[in-house]
């Protein structure tokens, strides 16, 4: 009698291609994917991946996208993984199934309908997404740099404003320079990052003519936190060098003040405080997508985020597991979680890829520690500060300028080395610096 059949391969379903998703997607693909142990799927709303570090260079323009971005569906058959267009919007946990919701194209027709996506093993790395807070105006009035799309149709007002501003200018009586003023909400690093590219890039279209008569002076720059300092989970030394270098650049640093009203004009605070502004961009705090706290049977905290335990698993179900941003993962005993950045994301994707393979051996996963290697802060091409965890004996050490700056570029190296591998990093490399002599120092439409 002939034997049965081979059982179905197990399947894995990756929800999320961000940082830690996609590098979790490719090492499973080729471990896994590849010896036809698991059929691996990784899903996502966008058709293509950009590091989300990256966004605020999108903003100013001095990333384009197009030059840095990656194609699921190449990549998918490179690591021998499945790529499916669409986003996730419900679970069936007794099913086993994910929920997909139309995907439209850029006309609003339907593309692709609902779908549903069968899984034996699921990992949610959905990321986050900014959290306005409620705050009155936020979302009809500020712009959430939480895609690279947000970051393009910023890039194309900053454009669009600065062009308006040159052209009041040069109607205006001499020294009477137009200005505008971009308001950005939030002292971390997203928001420091941003105001420094963009002063930057407002000096860079001086060059290329879009200014005022008085070059430079067009654009004024503002960052509000309710913190009592920039970068208030970082070092309090790191945090004064990045506030000495931006008053050192005119740009505004309002701290103590907590946003209570967004509106077309400006920003309130309640102090009674108001900045007009004519471009509002938020930045002040993320939380997991509000769909997964209405997921019957999965345990969320006020963030969105889902409760895991030190292996990565949900609390509530051991074949769903949780990464990255959207994962609420315990450190230990009076430690704080796992906090939201992109290395953590990177330590969770190389610890699950080894983790589902134990998990489809049957024996026992692997407890998750996250290592502080420290943070950098880039003020576009003026400087780059940071703290480097553990490298001497008192736990950290300061750096500046320019190895701070081949530090923070080697970040995004590590991130196109564990997805597209050594040669083609080193191609992207040189490819970079063809762009840089090819094409103007930043995207001027």
């Amino acid at each position: 009698m002939q034997a049965a059949s081979h059982a179905a391969p197990h399947r894995i379903v990756i929800v999320g291609g961000g940082a830690g998703g996609l590098e979790l997607a490719v090492r499973v693909g080729k471990s896994l994917g590849r010896k036809k142990t698991a059929e691996v799927t990784l899903v996502d709303a966008a058709r293509t991946h950009l590091w989300k570090p990256l966004l605020h260079q999108v903003a100013a323009g001095t990333l384009d996208t197009h030059a840095d971005e990656l194609e699921y569906y190449a990549l998918a058959q490179a690591n021998c993984f499945r790529f499916r267009l669409g986003r996730m919007d419900g679970l069936d946990r007794a099913g086993r199934m994910i929920h997909l919701s139309p995907t439209v194209d850029e006309n609003g027709e339907e593309l692709l309908p609902r779908q549903a996506i069968g899984y034996d093993t699921l990992v949610i790395a959905l990321g986050s997404q900014t959290n306005d807070f409620n705050t009155p105006g936020a979302s009809e009035h500020a712009i959430m740099l939480d895609t690279p799309q947000a970051a393009e149709r910023f890039h194309q007002r900053i454009i669009n404003s600065c062009l308006r501003a040159q052209a009041l200018g040069a109607q205006a009586d001499a020294g009477a320079a137009q200005r505008f003023t971009v308001a950005i909400i939030g002292g971390g690093a997203t928001g420091v990052e941003l105001s420094a590219e963009l002063h930057m890039m407002n000096r860079i279209m001086a060059t290329y003519g879009l200014s005022n008569p008085a070059p430079g002076q067009d654009l004024k720059i503002a960052i509000v936190d309710a913190a009592p300092r920039l970068l208030q989970m970082l070092p309090e030394r790191l945090s004064a060098s990045v506030s000495h270098e931006l008053g050192a650049l005119g740009i505004d640093v309002h701290v103590n003040e907590k946003v209570v009203e967004v509106s077309r004009q400006g920003v309130r605070m309640a102090s009674g405080m108001f900045i007009p502004a004519s471009i509002v961009v938020w930045a002040a705090g993320i939380k997991a997508p509000d769909f997964l706290k209405e997921i019957d049977g999965i345990e969320t905290n006020r963030s969105n985020q889902i409760v895991v335990n030190r292996m990565l698993q949900s609390t509530r179900d051991p074949a769903i597991f949780a990464m990255g941003d959207c994962a609420a993962c315990p450190q230990g005993d009076g430690q704080p979680l796992v906090p939201p950045r992109a290395q953590a994301a990177h330590q969770q994707a190389t610890l699950l890829a080894k983790s589902l393979k134990r998990h489809l051996r049957g024996e026992s996963l692997l407890p998750f520690s996250y290592h502080d290697h420290g943070s950098l802060v880039s003020l576009g091409n003026y400087s780059t500060v940071g703290a480097l965890m553990g490298a001497i004996a008192s736990g950290s050490v300061f750096i500046e300028g320019k190895i701070a700056k081949l530090m923070y570029w080697s970040l995004h190296k590590q991130h196109q080395l564990a997805v597209s591998g050594l040669v083609r990093t080193i191609l992207a490399v040189f490819a970079e610096r063809i762009d840089a002599v090819r094409n103007p120092r930043i995207k001027l439409h």
